[in-house]
C-alpha cells in the first residue's frame, strides 16, 4: 500500500481505535497490521504527539505478562479532532470516487 496513504490515515485510524476502547502501543499495532501494513516504531511518535496535542491521555496499568503498560485513552479534544477527520475523510474520498467514477465513463 502506498506509504502516504497509510501515513495521512494512521491518525485517523489510532483515534477510532482507541474511541472504542484503551490501547497501549503494541495492541495498537496488532490492531492494525492485519488489515494494514505498518512498522511498530512509526505508532509511538505518533502517540506521543497525540498526548502533546491534548488529544490523548496516558495512564499505567499492571500487566500479568511484565511491567505495567502505558494506557492511552482520548480525550474530548480527540474526539472533536476525530469528527473533524471524519468529515475531511468522507469528503476527500467522495471526491477521490468521483474522479474514479470519471475516468471510467471516459473509458
Amino acid at each position: 500500500m502506498n506509504i502516504q496513504f497509510k501515513k495521512g490515515a494512521l491518525e485517523f485510524l489510532v483515534l477510532l481505535i482507541i474511541k472504542g476502547e484503551d490501547q497501549y502501543g503494541y495492541s495498537l499495532v496488532q490492531k492494525i497490521t492485519p488489515r494494514i501494513a505498518i512498522a511498530e516504531g512509526t505508532v509511538y511518535p505518533l502517540m506521543r504527539r497525540l498526548v502533546k496535542e491534548g488529544y490523548l491521555t496516558t495512564y499505567f496499568k499492571p500487566s500479568t505478562e511484565g511491567p505495567a503498560r502505558k494506557y492511552y485513552k482520548i480525550t474530548e479534544e480527540g474526539r472533536e479532532r476525530l469528527q473533524s477527520l471524519l468529515a475531511e475523510w468522507k469528503d476527500f474520498t467522495d471526491a477521490v470516487n468521483l474522479f474514479i467514477k470519471e475516468s471510467e465513463t471516459d473509458e
